[in-house]
């Protein structure tokens, strides 16, 4: 019996061992994982095309001095655990476009419940009430952030212009059915976060008239400036190419909506 406690013993201490590795190794790798690319940093640099100004939680583009302005701009909230900064390539070149765009960072991002936090919709609704900002809104997000984006679209704000949602199977509790302002649907075919199955399982919450972008070999973490993301499927299509029919079909949403 001794012997068998013994045994016990050796094998709970190995198992608490191979379990503590495996979690720091996870750690590790997810901080590798979701951290902004040297490109992206170079994004959040202000130059004569677009100023960039941090504010507590977010982060705004707007067009220089000088340069032709929209009506419509964007909000855009991250993705949850990924570093903001990676997708401060996407909020330039819409900027430079000539659309305001803020990026909105989950509290926390997004863990312990960041993407719950209170202080998160009244910082959206900050930002799209603010007097010198853009008279209509197209707000948008990426995985969480999408789901993020949904729940705004549900309470009709009403400077609201459109919708993105760029690698989320959502909205999936909520209709949006009735939306009143065009809904733009991005997906990668090799989303391994938001499959296409789950994607088109829900595809009848969201208006009739959506319009849909689907990138073929596309996958999820290929919609920002970061790493391979846990979980994810690997691309088919270079990561230019999906993140320029991004910008692309983003742009054209805008345009839409201004």
């Amino acid at each position: 019996m001794s012997r068998l406690r013994g045994a016990w013993r050796v094998v709970r201490r190995v198992w608490i061992t191979l379990g503590l590795a495996a979690t720091v190794v996870f750690a590790v790798w997810s901080l590798i994982a979701y951290r902004a690319t040297d490109e992206a940093r170079r994004a959040l640099v202000s130059d004569a095309s677009v100023a960039v100004t941090d504010t507590t939680g977010a982060t705004r583009f707007t067009p220089a001095a000088g340069r032709a302005r929209s009506d419509a701009g964007l909000l855009f909230v991250a993705g949850a655990l990924v570093d903001p900064a990676a997708y401060a390539p996407l909020a330039r070149a819409v900027a430079a476009a000539g659309h305001e765009t803020w990026i909105v960072a989950l509290p926390r991002r997004g863990a312990f419940g960041g993407a719950e936090d209170p202080a998160l919709p009244a910082r959206i609704a900050a930002i799209m009430r603010g007097p010198d900002g853009p008279r209509r809104w197209v707000v948008g997000g990426h995985s969480r952030g999408a789901v993020v984006a949904v729940q705004v679209a549900h309470t009709r704000p009403a400077r609201l212009a459109g919708l993105v949602l760029i690698g989320s199977s959502h909205p999936r509790d909520v209709s949006l059915a009735d939306l009143r302002v065009p809904v733009l649907k991005i997906v990668g075919t090799r989303d391994g976060l938001a499959s296409p199955a789950e994607v088109r399982a829900n595809a009848h919450l969201l208006p009739a008239s959506t319009r849909w972008v689907w990138i073929d070999g596309g996958n999820h973490s290929q919609f920002g400036w970061y790493g391979f993301q846990p979980g994810d499927r690997r691309a088919r299509v270079s990561a230019g190419v999906q993140r320029a029919t991004m910008v692309r079909a983003l742009l054209e949403a805008l345009r839409a909506a201004g």
